[in-house]
């Protein structure tokens, strides 16, 4: 009974002290990343605010889920954070032999950015437009490739795109979608989703072209290119997300903590100075919030992996 009372008593003091060493955050996506890039963003900024170093550890492959896992076994401290992307509702419904949950495996901490995505093909591509797209692709069937970085939303996002007109647009996985862009500009790929975040300068450059955008709304920085929704495609709006994620079983102090430090790190000029140069903006909220963001997203993207036919061993 001494010892169960000792336990107790150690767990406020333990989280009240937090943190007494170097945090690591797993970020289970390659290096240069859209994700691993706003990751460090709120490493460094985080770092400040909680006045330990914070890490960020790349653990990229099998579609996030490596990392994903890593981080789910970690000692449940405060001491190993994840970074993700929506890639953590998608999985549970995408892989069919995952020997974790990834939605029971993690405590939400805090809803880090939003961003939008924008679908891009290469200048010599003759489409302008979502249905010159189609109508390019089924009069040429076979002849395009479609390439994604595996296990990501902007993969179902494609395939569903896919599927549902019709498409017989070959599919094509990588470890992380900016791969996929260097070989678009090599002439092998031909259809990208990704991040404006990371995509503009290339459209800009002239050396990608931007066909369509999945936000609401038009960007500003984009102000040419139509939504979704506006190329006739209804209903049709999403976008990109980060988070950032405890293991399951990390006390609620410490998780509180998190929260709070990071919707600090949020606010500040720098931050938001940075967020807004990657075509971002802060997403600030309570742990319950990001709790009932997730909620709402889970059957969202569970139905879009069953529209989309895509499914991974």
């Amino acid at each position: 009974m001494l010892a169960l009372m000792a336990s107790s008593a150690a767990m406020p003091a333990a989280a009240a002290d937090y943190p007494t060493r170097p945090i690591r955050m797993i970020a289970p996506f390659t290096p240069g990343s859209p994700v691993d890039v706003v990751a460090r963003l709120l490493a460094q900024h985080l770092s400040i605010q909680l006045k330990q170093s914070v890490v960020v550890e790349n653990r990229p492959g099998a579609g996030t889920t490596i990392g994903m896992k890593a981080a789910s076994l970690a000692e449940p401290d405060g001491y190993t954070l994840l970074f993700q992307s929506s890639s953590l509702v998608v999985a549970p419904a995408m892989y069919k032999n995952l020997d974790y949950d990834p939605l029971k495996s993690f405590a939400p901490v805090a809803n880090i950015a939003w961003g939008s995505w924008v679908t891009v093909v290469p200048p010599s591509l003759p489409v302008r437009s979502p249905r010159e797209l189609i109508a390019h692709a089924k009069a040429h069937p076979d002849t395009l490739n479609f390439g994604f970085g595996q296990g990501t939303a902007p993969q179902l996002v494609g395939e569903w795109f896919n599927k549902t007109n019709g498409l017989a647009i070959a599919s094509v996985p990588y470890k992380g979608g900016m791969q996929a862009i260097t070989d678009m500009l090599g002439g092998t790929i031909h259809v990208n989703i990704g991040t404006s975040s990371t995509l503009l300068p290339l459209i800009r450059e002239g050396k990608i072209r931007a066909i369509a955008q999945w936000g609401k709304n038009r960007e500003a920085d984009l102000p040419d290119v139509p939504t979704m929704i506006e190329s006739g495609f209804r209903g049709h709006s999403l976008g990109f997300w980060v988070g950032l994620w405890a293991p399951a079983g990390t006390p609620a102090a410490i998780v509180e903590q998190l929260n709070a430090a990071t919707n600090v790190a949020l606010r500040t000029p720098e931050m938001l100075a940075s967020m807004q140069r990657l075509g971002i903006a802060p997403s600030i909220g309570t742990v319950e919030d990001f709790a009932n963001f997730i909620a709402d997203e889970t059957p969202r993207w569970a139905e879009i992996v069953r529209a989309s036919g895509t499914q991974i061993e």
